[in-house]
C-alpha cells in the first residue's frame, strides 16, 4: 500500500520540505544573529543572496503544502474501500491513531503557511527587507510543526494494514456514540445556525469596512480566525445534513466525494482562503507606518481583506443556497 502513486507523492513532498525548512531554519537563525543591511561586509552579501533564493524556493514549497492538504485528504479518501467497514475519509482516517492528529496539523500548518507567504511577499516588496527577522521567527515556529507533521503523515501512511476493521462515519459523527466527534454532531441545530450566520455576516461586513474605510484590521482579523472553528463546527452540526439530506448523516468527509458533485472542494477552498487572508489583514497591521512599506502596504491589506469577503461570501452563499433549496427540513427549525 505504501507504494500507491499518491502516497508516495505526499511523503516525497513532506520529506523535501521538512529537509528545506530544515536549511531554512539554520539559516534563519544567522538572519535574527547577523543581518544588518548598514554592513558591506562579505557574511551581510552572502545572507542576501541566499535570503532571496530560500525566501523563492519556500513559495514555491509552501504553496505545495497547501495544496496537499486537499491532496491527503483525496488520498485518504480515496483509500476507504481498502478497509472494511470504511466509507469514506473518515473511516480511513481512524484506521490507525496517527490520522486525525495528521490531518488537524495539516489544517493548522496550512493556515500558518498561508500567513507566512503573506508575509514574505510583503517583505520582498520592500527595498530593505524590513520584515525578514521576523519573517524567519514565524519560519522557526513553523519547523517543528512542519517536521511533526511529516513524522505523523509518514507514521500513518506506513502502519496502514488493510486487514483492520475501522468505523465507518455514520458511527463517528453519530451524537449518541460519545467523543469529540459525536459532540460536534450533536450540537444544538438553531443555536448553531444563530451563531454562525451571525458571524459570518459580520465578518463579511468588517471586511468591506475595512475594504471602504481602512479601519477594523485587527477586527476583521480576529472575526475571521473565529470564523474558521465555527464554521467547521457548523457543517458537521447542521450544514452537511442539507446537503446530504438525511437527519443523522453529520460527516464532513462525504462532502468530497463525486455522489455529492465534489461541493466540499470549492467550499473548504474558500473557507481556508478567507481565513489566511482575512488574518493576514491582521498580521500586518503593525507595520502600515514603515517607511519603505507605507506606500504598498494599505492598498495591499484592502485586496487581502477584499479577496476575503469575496470568498467568505461564495462560502455563504453555496451553503445558503443548499439549505433554501433542498428538500430536507430540520425537524423544528
Amino acid at each position: 500500500m505504501i507504494f500507491h502513486p499518491t502516497i508516495l507523492a505526499l511523503l516525497i513532498s513532506s520529506a523535501l520540505i521538512s529537509l528545506m525548512i530544515s536549511y531554512s531554519a539554520y539559516f534563519g537563525i544567522q538572519i535574527l544573529r547577523h543581518w544588518n543591511l548598514q554592513d558591506g561586509s562579505e557574511v551581510q552579501l552572502i545572507l542576501e543572496r541566499r535570503t532571496y533564493l530560500l525566501s523563492t524556493l519556500l513559495a514555491y514549497l509552501f504553496a505545495f503544502e497547501l495544496v496537499s492538504l486537499f491532496f491527503f485528504i483525496y488520498t485518504v479518501d480515496r483509500l476507504h474501500s481498502l478497509f472494511v467497514g470504511a466509507m469514506c475519509a473518515a473511516g480511513s482516517l481512524n484506521v490507525n491513531p496517527y490520522g486525525y492528529p495528521a490531518l488537524v496539523l495539516k489544517i493548522i500548518n496550512s493556515l500558518l503557511v498561508g500567513l507566512w507567504l503573506i508575509f514574505n511577499d510583503t517583505d520582498n516588496r520592500a527595498y530593505d527587507y524590513p520584515l525578514i527577522r521576523k519573517k524567519y521567527l514565524l519560519l522557526l515556529v513553523l519547523t517543528p510543526l512542519l517536521l511533526g507533521e511529516t513524522l505523523l503523515q509518514a507514521n500513518y501512511f506506513f502502519n496502514l494494514k488493510p486487514d483492520i476493521m475501522t468505523s465507518c462515519c455514520g458511527s463517528l459523527f453519530n451524537p449518541d456514540t460519545g467523543g469529540i466527534s459525536s459532540e460536534m454532531a450533536g450540537l444544538p441545530a438553531l443555536p448553531a445556525k444563530i451563531v454562525f450566520f451571525s458571524l459570518t455576516i459580520l465578518t463579511i461586513f468588517s471586511g468591506v469596512f475595512f475594504y471602504r474605510r481602512d479601519r477594523g484590521g485587527y477586527l476583521f482579523a480576529g472575526l475571521g480566525g473565529l470564523t474558521f472553528p465555527v464554521s467547521i463546527l457548523s457543517i458537521i452540526s447542521f450544514i452537511s445534513l442539507y446537503f446530504y439530506e438525511l437527519p443523522t448523516h453529520h460527516c464532513p468527509f462525504c462532502l468530497l466525494q463525486r455522489e455529492y458533485f465534489y461541493i466540499g472542494y470549492p467550499l473548504y477552498v474558500a473557507l481556508l482562503g478567507g481565513t489566511v487572508t482575512a488574518m493576514g489583514v491582521g498580521l500586518l497591521m503593525p507595520f502600515r507606518s514603515h517607511p519603505s512599506l507605507k506606500d504598498f502596504l494599505p492598498p495591499f491589506q484592502k485586496r487581502l481583506a477584499l479577496i476575503s469577503s469575496i470568498l467568505y461570501v461564495i462560502f455563504a452563499v453555496m451553503v445558503t443556497l443548499r439549505m433554501v433549496f433542498s428538500d430536507f427540513i430540520l425537524e423544528g427549525y
